[in-house]
């Protein structure tokens, strides 16, 4: 298999494969991640970085420039001794250039077939107006209407309509035209919260998927994550509301705008960074892709952040055409 090393090759049964990449919330990514501690994945294969990611900065120890780590793609398995079918779970620490995402998707894609993977699983995050502290709900996309069928019984509301963004979405579309079969398990997230990682989130796809592939999985150190952030994200609305507001009660109107404040506080994640600066570069040369650019500002709700960055380009355009 070009571009993959190979560490082992573990014998699996009809396996799973169940992919993840960062994106909002950090869901995909942190279900993934909990999903091998907890089963104890072992790693067996890496795809090389080179041909699908490059350097975009540098990275600063003890006041010393050095040269970054190009980012991680790996895949680890699960032996399902209980169960018909064991897991490979791929996981990697940024998104590649969306340019190159169909030759990167074919490589994991051409690992699946070689393992004989019989259904292909993704996570996304689902933004939706509900609060923190509220039990999620879980949606689904699948790649025919029969799957979407089969998954009704676990009461997932189904994705009808839309887009699922980034890698955690598109892989599967990739999949499907290479004939495999799979389905995306989408958790609901707060729309004030999308910047931040969402353990609860987490939590509602996990024991989704453990319904559905019948596995057991231990959620204490996941529910103690929860915990911890609702903390964090409570005594950071309270510190706005007292710093805003005084100690008087506050209205609804005021509450929307805290968490907006919320999300405008929080940071983005490293992949989505790397996005908006393709996007600016891409709208440098090309004007007709700010919208592009516009929309993605928007939905990390980063667009003030970056405003006269994003206005500069206009003023660019119209100088070269005087």
């Amino acid at each position: 298999m070009e571009k993959i090393k190979i560490l082992k090759k573990p014998k699996l049964k009809n396996p799973y494969l169940i992919v993840a990449w960062p994106g909002m919330g950090e869901v995909a990514f942190k279900s993934v991640s909990y999903l091998i501690d907890s089963l104890k994945a072992e790693e067996f294969a890496q795809i090389l970085p080179e041909d699908f990611f490059y350097l975009t900065g540098s990275t600063i120890h003890a006041g010393v420039v050095d040269r970054p780590i190009l980012p991680k793609s790996r895949f680890f398995y699960w032996k399902n001794k209980a169960g018909k079918n064991d897991l490979i779970l791929f996981l990697s620490n940024a998104q590649p250039d969306l340019a190159k995402a169909e030759e990167y998707s074919a490589r994991v894609l051409d690992l699946a077939k070689q393992f004989k993977a019989q259904r292909i699983i993704s996570f996304a995050s689902m933004p939706q107006p509900i609060e923190h502290t509220q039990d999620p709900a879980v949606w689904c996309a699948a790649t025919s209407l029969d799957i979407t069928n089969s998954l009704k019984k676990y009461n997932f509301r189904v994705l009808t309509e839309g887009q699922i963004s980034g890698m955690n979405g598109l892989f599967l579309t990739i999949a499907k035209s290479y004939g495999f079969k799979g389905f995306c398990l989408l958790g609901e997230i707060p729309l004030y919260t999308i910047q931040i990682e969402n353990p609860r989130a987490c939590l509602a796809i996990l024991n989704a998927l453990g319904r559905v592939l019948n596995i057991r999985i231990d959620f204490v150190k996941l529910e103690e994550q929860i915990n911890n952030m609702e903390s964090e994200i409570n005594k950071l609305l309270e510190y706005l509301k007292i710093g805003s507001h005084g100690q008087g009660p506050i209205g609804e109107e005021e509450m929307e705008r805290l968490k907006k404040a919320l999300g405008q506080l929080t940071k983005l994640p490293l992949s989505i960074k790397d996005k908006i600066e393709k996007l600016f570069l891409q709208a440098k040369m090309d004007i007709s892709r700010a919208n592009e650019l516009k929309l993605e500002l928007d939905k990390w709700n980063v667009y003030k952040e970056y405003e006269d960055r994003f206005l500069d380009l206009f003023k660019k355009a119209k100088d070269k055409e005087s």
